[in-house]
């Protein structure tokens, strides 16, 4: 890690992500809270996620313009337009304005598709190559770290203040990440040849269609994260279950913090150990195993046990995926692969959080979580079959070395085969 903060405007990078983090990390599960509080329905809570994750079905029309305009001016305006998204929640009073929070959780939602491409390609820029995974594991690292206290001080100035000062915190967070990072000097590489909009567009797809790798290892993710939207809104039954008040899942969030923290200071060793492949699978079966812990746990005191476990999958699985997509992905293509990886993953999330608003009122929380261990199983399962002769190269190979993304093997991306 000292090598990576020696990098020259790392450290104020990082210093102004992780401030925005931890306004990110007050704020996010106020939003569904706050609608709860509001409505008493655990469905119109679910659904606040669900509005958060929408504007990645737009991904790839703004992948375009992530990849035509300067990366830290996106950074940049980026955070300050979200400091002005957040705002209007300081005008939220009753049930009546749901519909503020969820407009909010929308904007937010643009906030989360336009800002990590732009990042990606801005690290591409500023780091080499095998720092990477360091960069993707330390901003992990801090994330999940914010899961310690972050949705606990949101809760309590929920539950004392009320959500508009929540939201004022927030937007504080995202000015002081603009001016942090509007003071790095980096040379950017050159915007691509600009083609037609609709080239442009699908360009970004078409690069994942044809990486055998990344295709296999996204459709694998794909299918876990078309049940792990289920959480969103079964977690409120969860607490309704054990006689906690909505306010208790911040205490499910912090607990799933702690196993985050030693994730993310594991997860660069572990991608260089085993590979990303291996540490993306390996994540996704820590996950499922979380959830059955959660499913059969008697107590609450088991639970939080669980959120620990799953907290340990999640930057195993998203930290190595993240590496393995930089480090493939041409530096003009970054921020369309970026979004692209957004639109194929946040669609089966918006499916599944729309879908799991609907099993809450029908089914037991036990019985949704089993259903998520079993696909979430099924989708690690789809990465190692598919990619084992990749898998046992990484795991052979004690040196690694990374990807050179002009050298990687990519299929003509005008022809349909390589498909399987």
């Amino acid at each position: 890690m000292r090598k990576l903060f020696a990098q020259p405007g790392f450290p104020r990078l990082f210093g102004g992500l992780s401030t925005s983090m931890l306004g990110d990390s007050v704020m996010l599960l106020v939003l569904s809270m706050w609608v709860k509080t509001l409505t008493d329905s655990n469905a119109m809570a679910g659904l606040t996620f669900f509005f958060m994750v929408l504007p990645a079905l737009g991904a790839p029309l703004l992948g375009v313009w992530v990849d035509r305009l300067p990366r830290k001016a996106i950074l940049v305006w980026g955070n300050f337009a979200s400091a002005a998204a957040v705002l209007p929640l300081v005008l939220v009073r009753d049930a009546n304005d749901v519909w503020l929070i969820w407009v909010v959780a929308f904007l937010y939602g643009v906030s989360f598709v336009v800002l990590p491409a732009a990042l990606n390609g801005l690290l591409k820029d500023l780091l080499p190559d095998e720092l990477l995974v360091d960069a993707n594991s330390s901003l992990a690292t801090i994330k999940e770290g914010y899961r310690l206290f972050g949705p606990l001080v949101g809760a309590a100035i929920f539950a004392t203040a009320g959500g508009w000062l929540v939201a004022v915190v927030d937007a504080g967070t995202f000015v002081i990440a603009g001016l942090l990072i509007a003071t790095i000097t980096i040379t950017e590489a050159p915007a691509p040849a600009k083609h037609t909009f609709r080239e442009d567009v699908l360009e970004g797809v078409r690069f994942l269609v044809n990486d055998r790798v990344l295709r296999h290892v996204l459709l694998g993710l794909a299918i876990s994260i078309l049940v792990i939207g289920f959480f969103e809104s079964s977690i409120y039954a969860l607490m309704d279950a054990f006689g906690k008040p909505p306010t208790f899942s911040g205490v499910f969030v912090t607990c799933q913090g702690v196993g985050a923290v030693m994730g993310g200071l594991t997860a660069s060793r572990a991608v260089r150990r085993l590979g990303e492949i291996a540490t993306c699978a390996l994540g996704l079966t820590a996950l499922a195993a979380a959830t059955i812990v959660c499913a059969a746990a008697p107590s609450i005191v088991l639970v939080l046990v669980g959120a620990g476990i799953c907290g340990v999958g999640l930057p195993w699985t998203f930290v190595a995926f993240t590496t393995l997509m930089q480090r493939r992905s041409p530096g003009h293509l970054i921020g369309r692969v970026s979004t692209a990886v957004e639109v194929l993953v946040s669609t089966p999330q918006a499916i599944s959080l729309a879908i799991g608003s609907l099993l809450v009122s029908l089914l037991s929380y036990r019985q949704i979580f089993a259903i998520i261990a079993t696909v979430i199983l099924l989708g690690a399962l789809q990465i190692v079959l598919t990619l084992r002769r990749e898998i046992r190269a990484d795991l052979t190979t004690s040196d690694r070395h990374p990807v050179d993304p002009v050298a990687a093997p990519e299929a003509d991306p005008t022809s349909g085969a390589d498909l399987l």
